[in-house]
């Protein structure tokens, strides 16, 4: 496995256009250099350099410009390969820089899913002149609420209207060439259960009616506290309406979640070079640091938790890329990739800071820079808990449905003791029409397994993100066969524990299913779902692996962590007090001792030891 070195960059699978754009961006940075980098963002400077840097060079009007609102230039489209690509070089140099772009992204997630044309056209414009967006959706008092906004559009009666109301935490609030504003019709129903009143509109944050009271935040970014005082919105405004309105809000998140991971892929990418290279230079008692052993299990760690970050956030594109509406695996693998990648990057950047110590607070070091960031990133665009609840939808069809659809299998592996922890081998011939008809979380079984998607490198314009229609319809998202995937890595002994966890999980779900009540406690369903997931993420990282010809060492070692991981998450279920004695049992049987391999290990360490050294920023 490589990492990313902006020395030494890779953009092979790309056009002309975006490696010239990927590597003027990191001459860019590399030119103003590090000590400029962190008097930025210690002076909570604004982004003007770069504004001007990527209004000359045109990077977000090539990369967030649909090839349909393009006016012919062969350049731009909405490619999600590259798009992604982008926010980890971003997030390599600085999360306030990607969070400028970020914020754009959303901003532009109403207006491409809009039939409003001359909406889109002004969008382009603005787009090609540098200009930024802002997603107006966040209110102080309901947050992300989706389903409650005191954001209010008044008809005047004669075709305009006034709009009034305050919104909070929006990022480029201070500058947006046009904000995406989610709100309400005064006087039409709003809630979960009637979408009518919903609205979205653009305006204008330079406009006199728009009223900036704040930057919420003590950063280099802006995040905006505002308020519109009855400011004029036209029909020529008004870009969606009812539950049009709704699924707009919906789908522009499912768009911009997908970019937080690949933001904590670059900056974990860049605090790993510049913390190895650190203690690898540093000698202690007369012992390099990098030679204790607490040192070199939590850089052991670090490196095969960042690598499989890697793996999973790049097969992870391949199903956003690949989606359709008879395809859309790609809304679990997104918010995977949103709230377990982002985890992911905060641990690492946790083992470091305990290789690091103080010299991570130094005021000449890029780890503070992204420290703060880094805590936030779960938390953006929904929470790790909006997300898990999110990825629950899809359990029953992931977990069940594609492996076998009368699910004899499970009943096969239970009887002839294939998994001798699990306690439960008896009871699966006794449950197993409960388990076919899926009872326990009452998804119907997917008839027909879809195929892997390719690797999705090429210059497609990724049409179907702005057009991915109504929200409804989870429980019909079909699944490949994540079994089979397993099934090639199964000869790695801890690929093999890993599936025979799986098995232990599933007799959990089969056997011992959740009640009613229990269904209803998301403190209880946030730890299956953590379980859940992890299962899904190793399913994409060896799906990753094989395309990229991982070697088993490295494989075998990330399954490793990820068996502790889901032995940890079993344990903090048997804590759970709503959970029968039944469950309890259940529960431990999914916990597995990982295999270690002190040979398999050492090799591993000396691949990630090498990189020291190999890259730091210029001065």
């Amino acid at each position: 496995m490589t990492l990313f070195n902006p020395h030494k960059p890779d953009f092979a699978e790309f056009d002309a256009e975006t490696r010239r754009i990927f590597e003027e961006t990191i001459n860019f940075f590399e030119g103003k250099g590090k000590a400029w980098l962190l008097q930025q963002d210690r002076d909570r400077v604004w982004f003007a350099d770069f504004l001007e840097f990527q209004k000359k060079e045109k990077v977000f009007a090539t990369f967030l410009t649909p090839a349909e609102q393009a006016d012919g230039d062969p350049n731009k489209r909405w490619d999600e390969a590259r798009v992604t690509k982008y926010s980890q070089i971003l997030g390599f140099y600085g999360m306030s820089y990607w969070y400028v772009w970020q914020v754009t992204i959303l901003g532009l997630g109403p207006i491409w899913q809009t039939s409003n044309e001359a909406v889109k056209r002004k969008a382009a414009k603005l787009l090609d002149e540098g200009e930024i967006f802002a997603f107006g959706l966040s209110e102080r008092d309901h947050g992300a609420d989706v389903y409650t906004s005191d954001m209010v559009l008044t008809p005047k009666g004669d075709g305009t209207y006034v709009a009034n109301g305050g919104k909070y935490y929006i990022g480029n609030g201070n500058k947006a060439g046009m904000v995406s504003i989610f709100g309400r019709v005064e006087g039409l129903p709003t809630g979960p259960k009637t979408q009518d009143g919903y609205v979205f509109f653009v305006v204008d944050s330079q406009h006199k009616a728009y009223k900036l009271r704040k930057n919420v935040v003590n950063s280099q970014i802006y995040v905006a506290a505002f308020d519109l005082e009855n400011y004029p919105v036209r029909e020529e405004d008004i870009i969606h309406v009812g539950s049009e309105a709704f699924d707009a809000a919906i789908n522009t998140v499912n768009v911009g979640k997908f970019n937080i991971g690949f933001g904590s892929v670059g900056a974990t990418q860049h605090v790993w070079h510049e913390g190895l290279t650190h203690a690898d230079n540093r000698v202690l008692f007369d012992t390099k640091v990098t030679d204790f052993a607490q040192v070199r299990a939590n850089f052991t760690e670090s490196w095969v938790r960042l690598q499989a970050m890697d793996l999973y956030s790049e097969r992870a594109v391949d199903y956003m890329r690949s989606a359709s509406a008879d395809d859309r695996r790609y809304l679990l693998f997104d918010a995977i990739e949103k709230m377990s990648v982002s985890r992911q990057g905060a641990h690492v950047y946790e083992l470091i800071a305990d290789c690091i110590a103080a010299r991570g607070f130094e005021n000449d070091m890029y780890y503070p820079v992204g420290a703060v960031a880094m805590m936030g990133l779960p938390r953006l665009e929904g929470t790790v808990h909006l997300n898990m609840a999110l990825s629950l939808k899809f359990l029953q069809n992931y977990i069940f449905s594609p492996t076998d659809p009368s699910l004899a299998l499970l009943a096969v592996r239970g009887k002839a003791s294939k998994v001798p922890d699990v306690a439960f081998a008896p009871a699966f011939k006794a449950t197993r029409a409960a388990i076919r008809a899926a009872k326990p979380l009452g998804a119907k079984l997917a008839a027909k397994s879809p195929e892997l998607p390719p690797r999705r490198r090429d210059t497609a314009d990724d049409t179907y993100l702005w057009n991915q229609g109504p929200t409804a319809g989870l429980s019909k998202v079909a699944f490949h066969d994540w079994r089979a995937v397993y099934a090639e890595w199964a000869h790695l002994p801890n690929v093999k524990l890993m599936l025979e966890q799986c098995d232990a999980f599933q007799a959990l779900l089969g056997t011992a299913p959740l009640d009613k009540k229990q269904m209803r406690d998301l403190d209880l369903l946030l730890v299956v779902g953590d379980i859940f997931t992890t299962v899904a993420y190793g399913d994409l990282i060896l799906q990753q692996s094989k395309i990229w010809s991982v070697d088993n060492d490295l494989v075998d070692s990330i399954f490793e962590v990820l068996v502790g991981d889901v032995s940890r998450h079993a344990l903090v279920l048997t804590q759970k007090p709503s959970l029968t004695k039944a469950q309890v049992k259940a529960a431990n049987a999914i916990q597995r001792r990982p295999v270690f391999d002190d040979e398999r290990t050492a090799r591993v360490w000396a691949e990630a030891r090498s990189t020291a050294g190999d890259y730091s920023m210029n001065p």
